[in-house]
């Protein structure tokens, strides 16, 4: 299953809940692009420098383990990329291309075996155009502004709401008009706006479209 959307939509609650309800694999592809993003800030990298990013590309290992663990050559950096700096540097760097095409490969080979729920920005565009559903999960930006302001604001108490909207509207600018890999719906996907839904009532939603594919083809299981 791919659910795609912009930063704040509430994907990553919603496909957590997803994956434990379908007894499935939850991968949480933006993690993964924080991560190395955060290895970029830490080597003092220039994210414009292709040359640069290749050699940490080179010898960047990016895994997701059991209780949402991020590692990151092999080190548990959760806690570390979960910052609005990080966010945006992660922003950056998914634009590019090697970039875009290194972390696809290694999500391609975590969703080798199936029974995945892996949620991004080109999840069913690009890394699973064949996913058996397709969720783009959408919401006005002052909601997902409230909802990222949220999350960050405990970590960063210098946090306003005004720069959390307005980092939300450049990351979907920056997103939705880079060259490689955009954020857009993909043409088979079902939209959600998630603006006056609850997390529980989108995950009843996607689930009603598990239920309408298993009748249709047999091969997903709620």
């Amino acid at each position: 299953m791919a659910i795609d959307g912009p930063a704040g939509a509430g994907k990553s609650t919603v496909a957590k809940a997803v994956a434990k309800r379908l007894g499935y694999r939850y991968m949480d592809t933006g993690a993964m692009y924080r991560a190395l993003a955060w290895k970029v800030m830490r080597r003092g990298a220039d994210p414009s420098d292709e040359g640069a990013l290749e050699g940490i590309l080179e010898t960047t290992v990016v895994d997701l383990g059991a209780d949402e663990a991020v590692l990151l050559d092999g080190t548990d950096v959760s806690g570390e990329i979960r910052t609005a700096e990080v966010g945006q540097m992660a922003s950056r760097v998914s634009g590019i291309g090697i970039v875009r095409r290194r972390m696809a490969d290694l999500q391609r080979s975590m969703g080798r075996s199936g029974g995945v729920v892996a949620e991004g920005r080109d999840m069913g565009t690009v890394v699973f155009p064949e996913a058996e559903v397709k969720i783009y999960l959408d919401a006005s930006p002052e909601t997902r502004a409230q909802r990222r302001f949220r999350e960050l604001a405990a970590r960063d108490p210098a946090l306003t709401l005004e720069q959390t909207l307005a980092d939300v509207m450049r990351r979907d600018r920056r997103d939705k008009e880079r060259a490689v890999a955009p954020l857009r719906k993909a043409d088979d996907a079902v939209l959600i706006d998630s603006t006056r839904l609850s997390a529980a009532a989108v995950v009843a939603k996607i689930l009603e479209e598990v239920d309408a594919k298993s009748n249709e083809n047999g091969r997903i299981v709620s």
